[in-house]
């Protein structure tokens, strides 16, 4: 997101200093991929890696441009450097901070816990870690309150960066002589970094520690500034060979493919984005850095266009508005999955718009603001201000902001709004009881199937005892419909149920229904993640003669990975898919459109039409449309049972 070349374009500090419009195509395709991630994630699933170009890109130039200004003047200036990162970043940085926290604290206050500590912890460029020590996710995410400042662990990485790096580059060139070894030592920090992601990461846990951790993340800063001290961009040959121009160019095409590539195909919760993935993608990111700044290549020409030049530019202005954005235009439309296209297209629409008034108001002007000092604070301001000329009027607004979002931060700095609570402790209640009991199910389960592989005696045996259970006494919501056989039933069946918040959010209800029934619901799940759990419990011998699936509620699966699933769980099984109503997300559709045609394929697959189900039944729902409320999670187990027991007892 830093763009310290542009800095170079409007006056030149440095001798030789190289503008290259390449830069900024790059910029505009890593934030490209960033905001494809966000608004269709399972089309894009490696967008994010947007940002590892981000920060390959931030080590290049910062240490290039140091590199620079050693060598022609002997040293670096520390207080200009730091006084052009707090012009080019900051003002920018605090009018979104504030804008958007006004935004919560007038509109959308079941965001205003924990406010403060996200404000000041972006302010001095901690928020990476703040997430951390507090446990915030960057997967999961309910809808109505999914934070807006999520994006902005990166930004806090490239501040620390920015901190000390002057520090580093400034000891590392006078203890270690051949710029050469300098790049090794840096390129051996990026290896221990990406050992460390790969040690740190645990297969089937959320990944957002080393997804958001300095430490795991330096590897594509450290790649890009390893790059600078062997490839310094003012020292590059201008006139190459026909073949040198063609290999450089071959290069290019090929990082460029392996780029987009990444963006399709690289998921940010696999294992192998984190045992190498993102390593790997850095040094394409790299390669192809190197390719554009090299004066004999055509990729800087070819990256350079008005459009790419329009969004590099303005490439800070879109990171920093984007999350804000969707945040809030999902909150206003509670139906996304309607007109999809539609909605992501406004979305773009208003993230431009703001990002461009950003740029033009705040970003251009406050990067020539120069402090001045004198004879006293007042003057200083005074003469500071004059410098800003017209643009010192919209320094009102941004007060006004910073005053609604400061009183709105130390209004409830620490306690969750009411609604988001019982929603996300009633899931954590239902999470924390199903584990508890969740290892004596899978027992039993494996019981069961040991007893149904030695024959029909002891089938016989647990028939009759079956015939002994007494009808459950349960809430008429849950029962209606439903007889007393199928009820006696459904207290002996054997289910294993694999699904994400919404069965977690009413799997205390269904176990009330299937008492027997082994519940593995995770909040943020899909259904790419579930085929290994599926294998295990297959392997365990754990897995029960009714499998019942609840995926898709945080985004769209290939067939390939629901066919993979059923193959698991076999033809012998019968499974029932609990289609999505999810209509604050795009993808709503497409989810229930893939089940219909997979049950084509599959004869042993019933899809429940829980979206039809609960259509014009918004007072079922939390405020996020999407999680059944206590009342409603009646109707939706009951609606599951219904249709499972019609289905096993026909």
């Amino acid at each position: 997101m830093d763009d310290e070349a542009g800095k170079m374009k409007q006056q030149k500090r440095l001798k030789h200093s190289r503008y290259i419009n390449g830069l900024n195509g790059l910029r505009a395709l890593a934030v490209i991929g960033v905001i494809l991630y966000h608004l269709i994630p399972f089309t894009v699933p490696g967008g994010y890696l947007g940002v590892v170009i981000f920060l390959v890109l931030t080590g290049y130039l910062i240490t290039d441009l140091l590199i620079q200004e050693w060598d022609q003047e002997g040293h670096i200036y520390l207080l200009a450097f730091y006084k052009r990162r707090i012009r080019r970043l900051y003002p920018a940085l605090v009018t979104m901070l504030f804008a958007t926290a006004s935004y919560i604290t007038l509109f959308q206050r079941q965001l205003l816990a924990h406010l403060g500590g996200v404000l000041s912890s972006n302010l001095i460029y901690i928020y990476n870690w703040w997430s951390i020590l507090h446990g915030e996710s960057y997967f999961e995410r309910f809808a109505d309150t999914a934070s807006p400042f999520t994006h902005l662990w990166t930004l806090s990485i490239e501040g620390q960066f920015y901190l000390i790096w002057p520090f580093v580059i400034i000891g590392m060139i006078l203890l270690i002589k051949p710029r050469r070894r300098i790049s090794w030592w840096l390129f051996g920090g990026a290896i221990v970094s990406a050992l460390l992601m790969a040690i740190l990461f645990v297969p089937g846990h959320d990944p957002s520690r080393v997804y958001y951790g300095t430490d795991t993340r330096a590897a594509a800063i450290l790649i890009g500034a390893s790059l600078a001290i062997l490839w310094p961009s003012t020292k590059l040959k201008q006139k190459v060979e026909r073949q040198q121009r063609i290999a450089l160019d071959s290069v290019g095409a090929l990082m460029v493919v392996l780029m987009l590539v990444g963006y399709l195909t690289l998921n940010a919760e696999h294992a192998f984005t984190y045992r190498g993935g993102m390593f790997l993608y850095s040094l394409v990111a790299a390669l192809l850095i190197a390719v554009i700044v090299h004066p004999g290549s055509d990729w800087n020409r070819w990256l350079t266009n008005p459009l790419f030049d329009w969004i590099g530019s303005r490439s800070y202005g879109i990171y920093l508005y984007q999350f804000p954005v969707m945040i809030f235009y999902e909150n206003q439309v509670k139906n996304l999955a309607a007109h999809p296209v539609l909605h992501g297209c406004a979305q773009m629409v208003l993230i431009l718009l703001i990002s461009e008034l950003s740029y033009r108001l705040i970003e251009r002007p406050f990067s020539h603001f120069e402090w001045q000092a004198g004879h006293g604070l007042w003057q200083d301001t005074r003469r500071s201000l004059k410098q800003l000329g017209q643009y010192r009027i919209y320094l009102v607004p941004v007060c006004v902001l910073i005053v609604i979002g400061t009183v709105g931060a130390l209004s409830h700095p620490t306690t969750p709004d009411a609604n988001k609570s019982q929603l996300a402790r009633k899931i954590k209640q239902n999470e924390q009881a199903n584990a508890a009991k969740k290892q004596s199910l899978v027992a039993a389960a494996k019981k069961a199937n040991r007893q149904a592989a030695k024959g029909t005696s002891e089938s016989t045996q647990n028939t009759k005892q079956k015939q002994t259970v007494k009808v459950p006494k349960l809430d008429p919501k849950l029962s209606a419909g439903i007889t007393d056989q199928q009820l006696i039933t459904a207290q002996s069946l054997n289910v294993t149920a694999i699904g994400d918040s919404v069965m977690l959010d009413g799997g205390d209800v269904l176990q009330q229904l299937f008492p027997k029934m082994v519940l593995d619901a995770k909040v943020g799940r899909q259904a790419n993640q579930s085929l290994d759990i599926l294998k295990t419990y297959a392997k365990q011998d754990a897995l029960g003669q009714v499998v019942l699936i609840g995926l898709g509620t945080n985004g769209p699966f290939t067939n390939q990975q629901l066919d993979d699933m059923m193959k698991t769980i076999g033809s012998k099984r019968q499974v029932f898919w609990v289609n999505v109503h999810v209509p604050t997300r795009t993808w709503q559709n497409s989810v229930n459109q893939s089940l219909v045609a997979a049950q084509k394929r599959w004869h042993n697959l019933k899809v429940l039409d829980w979206n039809q189900a609960c259509s014009g039944h918004a007072d079922w729902f939390y405020s996020d449309q999407v999680h059944p409320n206590q009342d409603g999670k009646l109707y939706y187990a009951n609606f599951i049972g219904k249709q499972m027991l019609e289905q096993i007892n026909h």
